[in-house]
């Protein structure tokens, strides 16, 4: 048995190529676009991957439909964005793979993330671990960003990693696309605010469940962008990663600051207050 890979893509022109480079091991390979204006669908095809095109409304909804709907050619699939790299380790263990492997019903992976040449292992909060290996039909996703992975079965863990080049179109790419991602991270806040908390989940063996535990008692606490902040460069020392570590300490900082900004704002809108 081998692994199918799943890429989704939106204007990726600059990223694919490398991309598909790494999972050229795969005779099956599904690139998932949202219909690019660029050149991807192009090298996608030229690499021999399949294209299935779905114009993107949020990540949860998009993600599912992919798992729910395209036909992969083996049991288990392997998801990665067009910015992120399958590593040598990773890749032969997923070639590696036998039929015994199916009973898990997904794996998880570690990712490093890189900024001006620089691995985040600090200030990215290293080791964090991702659903991306997983069996179709044992999993879904939950929220309209940064999704969350319900996964139905047993969890593994793979000793391999992916690349991640996060900035890899560009700071200015980088702002624009998580002011976007701001609207739905505030939208996502404000219902689960309302839901009871699990604080058990906290101290879950269970990665996953533990980082949505912990985000969701994050956003109760005051002057919470600063204290994120001072979290990454004094507890997490990203300060260790150089001046790109500071950089991006100050860059998920503000980020967190508009979520706040966001959530306020549409609390007023609903109230019928002024902005």
């Amino acid at each position: 048995m081998t692994v199918s890979v799943l890429i989704l893509t939106l204007n990726e022109e600059v990223n694919l190529p490398s991309c598909l480079e790494s999972i050229s091991w795969s005779d099956d390979i599904v690139v998932f676009d949202s219909f690019s204006n660029d050149q991807s669908v192009e090298i996608a095809k030229a690499a021999g991957a399949r294209v299935i095109q779905r114009r993107f409304d949020n990540w949860s909804s998009h993600q599912n439909w992919a798992v729910g709907n395209i036909e992969f050619k083996y049991p288990c699939v392997f998801y990665l964005d067009a910015d992120e790299r399958c590593d040598e380790m990773l890749a032969g263990e997923l070639q590696a793979m036998t039929a015994s492997a199916t009973e898990y019903s997904a794996f998880q992976v570690r990712r490093k993330d890189f900024f001006m040449g620089k691995w985040l292992k600090h200030a990215q909060l290293y080791p964090t671990w991702i659903t991306r290996v997983f069996q179709p039909e044992k999993i879904r996703y939950e929220r309209l960003v940064n999704p969350v992975v319900v996964v139905d079965g047993k969890i593994g863990q793979l000793k391999g990693h992916l690349i991640h080049y996060p900035f890899s179109h560009g700071i200015r790419h980088w702002f624009a696309r998580h002011n976007n991602y701001s609207d739905m991270e505030a939208q996502d806040l404000l219902r689960e605010m309302g839901e009871t908390p699990r604080f058990r989940d906290a101290f879950s063996s269970d990665p996953t469940l533990r980082r949505r535990a912990m985000k969701r008692l994050a956003y109760g606490l005051p002057t919470r962008p600063l204290l994120i902040y001072l979290y990454l460069v004094l507890i997490r020392r990203a300060f260790l990663d150089g001046a790109p570590g500071m950089h991006y300490a100050s860059m998920r900082a503000t980020y967190e600051y508009m979520i706040d900004l966001k959530v306020k704002e549409i609390r007023r809108r609903e109230k019928g207050l002024p902005l």
